[in-house]
């Protein structure tokens, strides 16, 4: 165990810590690295629990950039303040939202922070799948959120992903008694399911190819579930009265899902583009069907500080009960083996690493 030096808070027992490190999906390393130091304004969090989400599997985007820490979904402890820190003390339990926007710009003053060229350039170091994170002051400025007693650190990691559900559901209108189609039954989509009922949506829908998260969406609360691999405009069409759907929220990153989309979205619907595919993918648009019929298609990225106090409140009040979404909790050196389970997609829902287990 390396020695302790006067930088090192009394509550950490090495100026070393193991992280998992990324270099793509079938290889993920445990390694060491300094536990970085704290400047004026920052924070240092021990991770309590980090959820593996979707996007931390897409090679597409992360191999390019590896190695790397990845994790974004990291609830915590406070261990130590920097200089000037008046808001958070040591032991406080917060969530860390990784992007923040500026709050002053163009885009931010317009309510799009997402659009935000700062939050999309701000992040915490090196990232959640680590024993300790360093927080920036402009994260810590306004992206640090206390957890309420009721939240545990699990549950606390699951703010950002439902945050960016919070999201994606209010810039595309839904309204109590809409028919709602999800495709892609994976946690995004659970939490869509949750969200969408607990706003009040009418009969939910959703498909997969996947018999294991298609009996989840059952068990979840789905009014409905259809194979992704059948007609799934005909068989919606079946059980929600003859009907399309109002609204159909897209959470698997297949072109054959925004194809679906298109054609199982009723006249004066949306279609919410929640997921993304891979850059150079091209959707074709029947524009003069969609113009008579007055569809519209709005894509979500992200979420906002607003969105993630909403999503706490709903978590510590009951409305959205997510810590049943969790299958598996994994330590540090398991992380390779959690990603691994996302990528495959089999008989796994929401994965928490927790690297001090």
């Amino acid at each position: 165990m390396a020695k302790k030096t006067k930088d090192i808070p009394v509550s950490i027992k090495s100026d070393i810590m193991r992280v998992a490190m990324y270099y793509n999906n079938s290889d993920v390393r445990l390694e060491k690295m300094p536990v970085p130091r704290v400047n004026a304004g920052e924070l240092l969090v021990k991770v309590m629990a980090s959820g593996i989400c979707g996007s931390d599997v897409l090679e597409w985007y992360r191999a390019k950039k590896a190695p790397l820490v990845l994790g974004h979904e990291i609830a915590g402890e406070i261990i130590e303040t920097g200089k000037g820190v008046k808001n958070y003390k040591s032991g406080d339990r917060v969530f860390v939202s990784h992007h923040i926007p500026c709050n002053t710009c163009h885009y931010c003053l317009k309510g799009r922070h997402t659009a935000c060229e700062t939050l999309h350039t701000t992040n915490y170091f090196p990232g959640g799948f680590s024993e300790y994170i360093k927080v920036p002051s402009l994260n810590v400025d306004r992206g640090v959120f206390l957890l309420p007693g009721e939240v545990s650190f699990e549950e606390g990691a699951f703010v950002e992903p439902l945050a960016c559900v919070i999201r994606g559901q209010r810039i595309s209108a839904l309204k109590p008694g809409q028919s709602i189609l999800i495709l892609g039954s994976g946690v995004s989509g659970l939490l869509h399911l949750l969200a969408a009922k607990t706003l009040g949506a009418g009969r939910v829908i959703m498909t997969d190819i996947d018999k294991y998260r298609l009996d989840a969406a059952k068990r979840f609360g789905a009014d409905g579930i259809i194979d992704a691999g059948g007609d799934v405009p005909g068989r919606l069409k079946q059980i929600n009265d003859g009907k399309l759907a109002d609204l159909v929220i897209v959470c698997a990153g297949a072109l054959t899902a925004f194809d679906q989309a298109l054609r199982a979205v009723d006249r004066g619907g949306t279609v919410l583009c929640f997921a993304t595919t891979e850059p150079g993918v091209e959707l074709s648009v029947p524009i003069n069907q969609f113009w008579r019929s007055e569809i519209t298609i709005v894509p979500s990225y992200g979420n906002s500080p607003a969105d993630a106090v909403v999503a706490i409140e709903l978590i510590r009040n009951g409305s959205i009960p997510v810590s049943k979404l969790i299958t598996h909790r994994l330590s540090l050196p398991e992380a390779g083996s959690g990603l691994k389970l996302v990528a495959e997609a089999k008989e796994c829902l929401k994965i928490i690493i927790e690297p001090h287990k």
